[in-house]
């Protein structure tokens, strides 16, 4: 058994581990956690040749990541005693050839606090983005782009 780390230089503490099972077909297969709370069939989207039957990767990572920065905005919004409601993250997730013969993602975040001026918004929206942990794991990885708007 071959082990890779990469990007760290100190074993992180970590305060919790999810675990996931993908079997048959990869992007046309099944996937489950340990527990059971996720579990579905996977397909191939139409745009990729698929029959778009069942949940893909990139579904799954658009959930992930805007239910992680909305986390993460309404923790730095405590952390500075900015009181802000009705808010939500919306995520796109694209998936394209990266021109060295593989594939690769682009993120768009659409960041909506209504009842902020617009400016102290984007400042928000910009201190999640420095503590959410996917945007950390993607920084330098994958274009994000983070878009705030008023409704």
């Amino acid at each position: 058994m071959t082990t890779t780390t990469e990007g760290r230089t100190a074993p992180m503490d970590a305060l919790y581990t999810a675990e996931a099972l993908a079997t048959g077909a990869g992007r046309d297969g099944h996937v489950a956690t340990s527990d059971r709370r996720v579990e579905f069939d996977l397909a191939i989207p139409k745009e990729m040749g698929g029959s778009g039957d069942g949940a893909n990767p990139e579904q799954l990572f658009a959930a992930g990541y805007a239910a992680c920065f909305h986390s993460a905005l309404q923790s730095v919004a405590r952390a500075q005693k900015v009181r802000i409601s009705d808010t939500s993250v919306g995520a796109r997730v694209q998936i394209g050839p990266n021109g060295q013969g593989g594939f690769g993602l682009a993120v768009e975040l659409e960041v909506v606090i209504p009842e902020l001026p617009h400016e102290q918004a984007q400042a928000l929206a910009d201190a999640a983005h420095q503590v959410c942990p996917y945007s950390n794991a993607t920084r330098g990885n994958i274009d994000v782009t983070i878009t705030v708007s008023d409704d």
